[in-house]
């Protein structure tokens, strides 16, 4: 599954199911292991040839077995997230997949198999991880201001933060730098804008 910030929204990618099971129902993008893959290179693989996508943060979430789960034969799943900045979304549909597109978390239809329930599961992960780790630099472009970082957080929690509590924290964190550029939003002041330090890494923190 692939989730993004778009809109001021959560959104997760799905794909409309071009073969049966589930025929012409959304679902994630995924397949079979090849007998000698890797699982994070068959994850990689599905979701490039059903979407178009490459190169996202993906990080393995759960292992899935319920004897009912598919009705062709017993099916284990180990799944997979990814995150994708907002900036980089052009999808293709491909392979089984008949369509691709985005929904808002808030406003999914009814899923494939057991996808609903893998749904609850990776955002419950995703917001966890906010408070221990640097997971939500994963939506963000190359470079952004702290007010955009800060809507990110808000966007992931559902809640409203305290923007001079959210400052001093995230700059304490010595995990962003000034470019020295400036960004100016509507009729506000010029704002400084920052990039990760370790932009391809998913950090730990206090």
């Amino acid at each position: 599954m692939v989730f993004t910030i778009r809109d001021q929204q959560l959104q997760l990618l799905l794909i409309r199911r071009g073969i049966p099971p589930h025929e012409g129902c959304w679902a994630f993008p995924g397949g079979f292991l090849n007998i000698d893959e890797d699982l994070e290179i068959c994850a990689k693989r599905e979701l490039e040839e059903e979407t178009g996508l490459r190169d996202l943060y993906l990080e393995q979430l759960y292992t899935f077995g319920r004897p009912d789960r598919d009705p062709r034969e017993r099916i284990i799943s180990v799944t997979y997230y990814a995150l994708v900045p907002s900036n980089r979304l052009e999808l293709k549909a491909a392979s089984d997949a008949t369509d691709a597109a985005w929904f808002s978390l808030d406003e999914l239809p009814q899923l494939a198999f057991d996808h609903n329930k893998i749904t609850t599961l990776a955002h419950q992960r995703l917001v966890a991880k906010l408070y221990y780790s640097t997971i939500a630099f994963q939506f963000m472009p190359e470079t952004f201001t702290l007010s955009e970082l800060q809507s990110v957080y808000e966007i992931l929690r559902n809640e409203k933060l305290d923007r001079r509590n959210f400052r001093k924290w995230i700059l304490a964190q010595n995990l962003i730098e000034e470019t020295g550029e400036k960004r100016r939003n509507g009729n506000h002041r010029p704002a400084k804008v920052y990039r990760p330090r370790n932009p391809d890494q998913v950090e730990i923190v206090c």
